[in-house]
């Protein structure tokens, strides 16, 4: 009998940790498993552990000479200016101990999901450790090390022909996976984002299409700062079910990153929980319409960690599991163990409150600029069909 869901966890995604104080804390997943399971939607038997990915693995998408330099570097063994010709020991991304080990056993986590997949065995999986899509073929960058994104996809496509839809909600252009499959038709990727002008990695425009036979098989939604949640959700229902029902997918791969919420301090968007609910919800529609159900998702950007990532993240594990999001109060126990630490007051229901938003004076002309800039992606899927 096949599991229709299946999450994906070990403590050892906690060891990716770059600093006490850097803004990337794995500690999220801890707190997002632990907020489903004082929910009830977790159980035990729902845990899947992970293996680590093996180096031969990982070079699916990184070059042997990168991996090496990873290697070395957590070592202490390679030489500052070398290192950074790696996108490695930069502010963003810097060097810690077994930094290797750490990034393969986040790549692992997603290569368990992909198997279980493939072998039949679940429909739906969750990897919230995943998610580092900005790891490009020889470099780190925007935190990650390795992309485990762009690995899962070229192990998907080794063991079998599927057509692949890559969906990344992150706030951040999801760069490094858009680059390694730019000239694959079989991949396509669809990211919507905040508009490169104000935000990293500053690209993800709308004419990125990709190239040579991968042609018209990039889609790029570069949102404006300070868009809200109706012109947010009506542009990526709307480009999703579009590109969907142009590629006809045989799997769907979703990062989910949960930056895009207002109370993100590292991005400029002011979303909400209300698309942290429909963003998985469509996922599971168009799995279901296209891929026999067969939908793989992964955590990714969100540095508000107490009150938005284990809320943002845990939906997207509610929707698998129960076919729906959750509402009303969070569980007691969790609101009382992790008050204790954290440095903010954690929110007592998984929907916002009406007042977290500011007040936007530029909200119809971000609307209507939006709306011209859906209206521009979608003319390249009208040429293509």
């Amino acid at each position: 009998m096949i599991n229709q869901a299946g999450f994906i966890y070990t403590p050892a995604f906690l060891h990716y940790q770059f600093s006490e104080s850097h803004p990337f804390n794995h500690k999220r997943v801890q707190l997002t498993k632990e907020l489903l399971e004082g929910q009830s939607t977790l159980a035990q038997a729902d845990l899947i552990t992970p293996r680590i990915a093996a180096d031969e693995e990982i070079a699916l998408f990184h070059d042997t000479t990168y991996i090496e330099a990873v290697k070395r570097a957590a070592g202490g063994e390679l030489k500052e200016d070398r290192a950074q010709e790696y996108g490695i020991g930069t502010e963003d991304t810097p060097i810690f101990p077994n930094m290797h080990q750490a990034a393969s056993n986040l790549v692992g986590g997603s290569l368990t999901a992909v198997e279980k997949i493939l072998n039949g065995d679940y429909k739906k999986i969750t990897n919230i450790g995943g998610g580092l899509h900005h790891g490009f073929q020889r470099k780190a960058s925007g935190f990650c090390v390795y992309n485990d994104c762009a690995i899962a996809i070229k192990y998907l496509r080794e063991q079998e022909d599927l057509k692949v839809l890559y969906v990344d909600t992150d706030a951040h252009h999801g760069d490094g996976v858009q680059a390694g499959f730019y000239d694959d038709p079989n991949v396509c990727t669809f990211s919507i984002h905040e508009t490169g002008r104000y935000l990293f990695p500053g690209t993800g425009n709308v004419n990125e299409r990709g190239i040579k036979s991968g042609h018209g098989y990039s889609f790029n939604l570069p949102i404006d700062a300070f868009t809200e949640d109706d012109s947010y959700l009506e542009l990526y229902e709307t480009a999703l079910r579009k590109i969907a029902a142009f590629f006809k997918p045989d799997i769907i791969v979703s990062q989910n990153g949960a930056d895009s919420h207002c109370l993100d301090p590292l991005t400029h968007l002011c979303g909400t929980m209300k698309i942290f609910e429909r963003i998985p919800l469509l996922a599971a529609e168009i799995a279901d319409e296209y891929c026999n159900g067969r939908w793989l998702a992964f955590g990714g950007g969100g540095y508000d960690m107490w009150r938005v990532v284990p809320r943002a993240w845990g939906q997207v594990w509610n929707v698998m599991k129960t076919g729906t999001y959750c509402e009303g109060a969070l569980p007691a126990d969790w609101l009382k163990k992790w008050q204790q630490e954290a440095p903010v007051t954690l929110p007592a229901n998984w929907q916002d409150t009406a007042d977290i938003q500011p007040v936007i004076p530029r909200r119809a002309e971000i609307t209507e600029k939006n709306k011209l800039l859906l209206k521009d992606m979608l003319k390249y899927t009208a040429m293509i069909q």
